[in-house]
């Protein structure tokens, strides 16, 4: 049971590690989409550079030869560069898409495991409760002989006081005491109608001794825990 239990502990955090999951995958997300709308700023930004270097007036031409000797070599270089870039924000957008997709399944798929992890936990809760029940009324089972034992020592002790009466009255206290605070009621209903679910008639009574189909003798106590009846009452009942 100890060993169910750190195994258990152990696997808690199931709820940690699909909010980790969420906030990488926020993260990366943001990063991917950043770069490119940034590689995308970019390459529109160069292309209305371009633009508005051919769209000038012809009037200042040698201005603008000059201007274009001085820019020729940067130009030659942001040429390739505006060419590659629609290219690559194409590319780097797939790549975006297959990232997000892989987000939401990897997110799926801890949200599955945490799902069946806390079915097993609550699963796991009910067994280990029923278990203890059980080993409960196994072990009063196992006591309540030995409570008639202490009963029967008792009613053949007397009414003489003695120092092996009163030990064998603590001892008797006490079990009772233990047994109480476990949840266990004794069967006695001495006087009351016959209950077939908590008595076992095994003799039958005349008429002089009470009420027709009321219990006359309890011969020896039943016992329950809580709505579970451990053992049945042995009763004399009145025939009617």
């Amino acid at each position: 049971m100890k060993e169910r239990d750190k195994k258990t502990e152990r696997a808690a955090p199931a709820g940690g590690v699909v909010d980790g999951i969420k906030k990488q995958a926020g993260a990366q997300r943001e990063r991917l989409r950043q770069w490119s709308q940034d590689r995308k700023r970019k390459g529109k930004k160069m292309s209305e550079e371009r633009m508005n270097q051919d769209g000038m007036p012809q009037e200042n031409v040698p201005e603008q030869e000059a201007a274009a000797a001085a820019q020729e070599a940067p130009d030659a270089q942001q040429a390739p560069e505006a060419q590659e870039a629609a290219p690559d924000a194409a590319e780097w957008q797939q790549k975006l898409d297959e990232a997000e997709r892989k987000i939401e399944e990897y997110l799926n798929l801890a949200q599955r495991v945490q799902a069946d992890f806390d079915n097993f936990r609550r699963r796991n809760s009910a067994v280990r409760a029923e278990a203890y029940e059980d080993g409960k009324r196994d072990t009063v089972k196992e006591l309540l002989p030995v409570l008639d034992n202490i009963e029967r020592a008792l009613a053949s002790a007397g009414e003489e006081e003695s120092a092996l009466r009163t030990g064998v009255e603590m001892v008797h206290r006490g079990l009772m005491e233990t047994l109480k605070r476990m949840g266990v009621e004794a069967i006695d209903r001495l006087g009351e109608p016959f209950d077939p679910e908590l008595e076992n008639a095994v003799l039958q009574g005349g008429e002089d001794e009470g009420e027709p189909g009321t219990v006359c003798a309890v011969l020896q106590k039943g016992y329950r825990l809580g709505n579970r009846v451990l053992r049945h009452a042995m009763v004399k009942v009145v025939a009617g």
